[in-house]
């Protein structure tokens, strides 16, 4: 059953190159993708079950075992993020046959995508530093060709931007992981807190955490290294926006989850105590720009680094509460994202216009996607019952547990101004005068609606049901706070 690790970056894989073979016949790519992507579902589901029966699983390419070799593992943190990963790709998948126009289908788009969540899964999934940089690769190199698909004049000015960032980001990424070979002489995770436990060097290490941290924190938009964003993300078609805005952010939190809990966790009073501030200092930056815009993608996108801020500061407190809180607002801020990108991609498409003074009275033309842009938008202020109020809930009680009130506050007060900056989509964009010319008849409203609501759907249940979810979570939690239990998965298989 371990072999069933690999299937979620092999079969997107394969998923990837089948497709190019059939770039010109637009409607098989899409039958093939769309059939690929309920398999995928079918994967990651298994995997979560077999995760939560058996424990953590791992699987040695190519029979090299760890810490020699390639190393698969799948804990339950890894095997719920590649599930919501599938979720969010297939929803935005279907809801790019009606978007993305034939000229970028024409041009490798499904493969492309298939292979973003190639990176994606495997950076979830790989128990190997050195890999993790890989996947990032893969990751980015597909990211690199959606945002460019098309050749819009921003697309290509802000292309430019990110793939220098990215680039000089990656080469920081290698000399990081060259420093950390030097001093511990393995790349494998396990290992590796192992070897930093023993307490050789831990200034060093203490450095090299914080080069990780720069290293993450710019892929994942924690200040200050969130300036690149903002541009990028609102440069190509909405269904590229919401793969980045749902994705790409959540591999680099992802990192920094997966090495200040597993690796670098020995001088938390140093590290985590900076990365608590960087976390707040995130939130506040990203509040200020989601307050300050009126066109409706730029405010979703500040949103977007706001939760970074909120689930980065939960894993600074390093507690049991915190850590639950941060997990569950990590998959609801995925799912939310995704469905608020894609709801707002059908305002701007039956409006023409993202500036929200230029919109007004969609509701009555549209009444249920006013209501489902309403639940996603107090579901991302964490409103009860809610998918965003558990997690959030678990991260304040992790602050009280913590004594870190100011973070209590800043979090507490965020919310009021996540609530305001996503009411004010729904009061300018659906309330008020109608104006007919911006409704526009030949926009397929309901093939978009469908995806965008079936991700509101699963956050809804998400958010009612987080009793049924909570053995998931402890279990993962479990995991985080007690590394020996994925070390003795991988080391002493």
């Amino acid at each position: 059953m371990n072999n069933l690790i690999i299937m979620p970056v092999l079969w997107p894989l394969l998923t990837g190159i089948i497709l190019i073979f059939f770039v010109k016949k637009i409607k098989l790519q899409r039958v093939i993708a769309f059939l690929s992507s309920l398999v995928g579902i079918t994967i990651a589901s298994l995997l979560v079950y077999h995760v939560h029966q058996e424990g953590v699983l791992t699987l040695a390419l190519g029979s090299w075992k760890a810490p020699f070799g390639i190393i698969i593992v799948a804990d339950m943190l890894a095997a719920l993020l590649v599930l919501t990963t599938t979720i969010i790709g297939s929803a935005i998948l279907v809801y790019s046959f009606n978007t993305i126009g034939k000229d970028r289908e024409q041009f490798y788009y499904y493969s492309v995508f298939q292979f973003l969540l190639v990176g994606v899964s495997g950076a979830f999934l790989t128990g190997d530093i050195f890999n993790l940089f890989v996947f990032f690769e893969v990751m980015l190199m597909a990211s690199y060709v959606l945002l460019v698909l098309g050749g819009t004049k921003a697309q290509l000015r802000e292309s430019l931007k990110y793939i220098i960032v990215n680039v000089l980001s990656s080469a920081f990424f290698v000399i990081t992981v060259a420093y950390l070979y030097s001093v511990t002489g393995t790349l494998n995770m396990a290992h590796l807190s192992e070897r930093i436990a023993e307490g050789n060097s831990p200034a060093i290490i203490s450095i090299i955490a914080l080069s990780f941290l720069v290293v993450f924190g710019l892929k994942g938009a924690i200040f200050p290294l969130f300036f690149w964003l903002p541009g990028a993300y609102n440069a190509p078609p909405m269904p590229v926006i919401a793969l980045f805005g749902a994705l790409l952010t959540k591999v680099g939190i992802y990192s920094i989850f997966r090495t200040y809990t597993l690796i670098f966790y020995h001088d938390q009073s140093f590290t985590h105590t900076i990365l608590a501030v960087l976390s707040l200092l995130t939130i506040i930056v990203g509040v200020i720009g989601a307050i300050a815009y009126w066109d409706v993608k730029k405010i979703i996108i500040y949103n977007i680094v706001i939760a970074v801020g909120v689930i980065t500061y939960g894993i600074s407190l390093m507690n049991e509460q915190a850590i639950a809180g941060s997990i569950l607002y990590l998959i609801h801020d995925m799912l939310i994202k995704a469905a608020l990108f894609l709801l707002v991609g059908i305002m701007i498409k039956v409006s023409g216009t993202s500036d929200l003074r230029k919109m007004g009275g969609l509701i009555h033309h549209y009444p249920y996607l006013a209501w489902a842009f309403f639940i996603a938008a107090i579901s991302l202020a964490g409103i009860p019952p809610f998918s965003g109020f558990a997690g959030k809930l678990l991260i304040l009680q992790g602050s009280v547990d913590s004594e870190s009130f100011i973070g209590l506050a800043v979090i507490l007060l965020s919310s009021l101004m996540v609530l305001y900056s996503v009411m004010k989509i729904f009061i300018n964009g659906f309330w008020g005068k109608s104006d007919s010319n911006f409704v526009k008849p030949n926009v397929p409203v309901a093939n978009l609606f469908i995806p965008s609501l079936t991700l509101v759907v699963i956050s809804i249940l998400y958010g009612v049901g987080t009793e049924t979810i909570l053995p998931f979570i402890s279990q993962a939690v479990e995991t985080i706070l007690e590394p020996e239990i994925y070390i003795n998965a991988v080391l002493k298989e």
